[in-house]
């Protein structure tokens, strides 16, 4: 099964409460009413597509009616794909070439799956032919550090680490600093687990990026959130916390082919000024690939 098969199997549950609803408005409406609109607005909402989101597209649609681009309720669901393509594709650009190594500190809560996420991003890296260097700078849960080690076996990363409890800012350091005198391409750092309102450890993420940028100007190049899309809208908060703590440049969003909330996906682009940059849509290896935004949209609005 290709990628895109993948994403499309991964959607169904997003894709039956989204534009499945979708579907059933068109046929049971003759023409579009403002009762047509207020049960499209509902079906948004109820997809996590965001207060946001749902406004600016229903003002599309209103647009699309009076320029006459809409004029039955069949032509909606092409319409609503267009229209959502464009704001997944709005000011998408391609990451920056770095001269190696390129560092890459993940930061995530708890639970959002941000060690697997390490490691199968750093899988990706391996498979395009680049060496991988992973650092342990989780140093406060028992079992991160081994976690990432059997992660790097799986892989062939070596890990930094120091032992549990010690400064994550100092494994960071021995990190770059291995990572240069090796000639490794890619350095990926774990991080703590952290609630977004613990100032305190918000704090810490702050340090280890003054570390890391001290010794490598211009690094970490990515900082990448990782976000569980099970969560539908608090995804989207703590994408706006982080990114004041963690000058977050990329998210990455976990489990979307566990969850009926897909259509946050649509929010977070939308409502904050950070591009997704990977997804996950299985338990596997090599389910988690670059986000394509039309990809996305074609998936999201497949026929079953």
């Amino acid at each position: 099964m290709g990628f895109f098969d993948k994403l499309k199997a991964g959607l169904e549950k997003t894709r039956r409460g989204f534009t499945g609803k979708i579907e059933q408005l068109v046929i049971g409406y003759a023409d579009i009413d403002d009762e047509l609109l207020d049960d499209l607005e509902a079906v948004l909402l109820t997809s996590d597509v965001g207060v946001k989101t749902t406004s600016q597209l229903l003002a599309d649609v209103r647009t699309g009616i009076k320029s006459k681009q809409i004029q039955s309720p069949e032509q909606l669901k092409p319409f609503l794909q267009e229209k959502i393509g464009d704001i997944l594709a709005a000011g998408e650009v391609a990451e920056a070439a770095v001269q190696p190594p390129l560092v890459i500190m993940v930061v995530g809560v708890n639970g959002v799956g941000k060690t697997t996420t390490i490691g199968k991003l750093g899988n990706y890296y391996r498979e395009q032919g680049k060496s991988v260097m992973l650092a342990a700078g989780d140093t406060f849960r028992a079992a991160a550090i081994e976690q990432l080690e059997i992660w790097g076996g799986r892989i062939g990363a070596d890990v930094i680490k120091h032992t549990e409890g010690s400064d994550p800012a100092a494994v960071a350091f021995d990190a770059v600093q291995s990572a240069r005198a090796r000639k490794i391409d890619v350095l990926i750092i774990d991080t703590a687990g952290r609630l977004h309102t613990k100032s305190n450890l918000m704090e810490e993420l702050k340090k280890i990026h003054r570390v890391i940028q001290r010794e490598l100007p211009g690094a970490p190049h990515q900082t990448l959130l990782v976000l569980d899309a099970t969560t539908g809208q608090n995804a989207v908060n703590q994408a706006k916390l982080f990114s004041e703590a963690a000058a977050v440049s990329g998210l990455v969003l976990t489990k979307l082919d566990g969850t009926a909330k897909g259509g946050v996906v649509i929010a977070i682009k939308s409502e904050l000024a950070v591009p997704v940059r990977w997804i996950g849509i299985g338990e596997g290896i090599n389910d988690l690939r670059p986000f394509d935004p039309v990809d996305f949209a074609q998936a999201l609005f497949a026929e079953s």
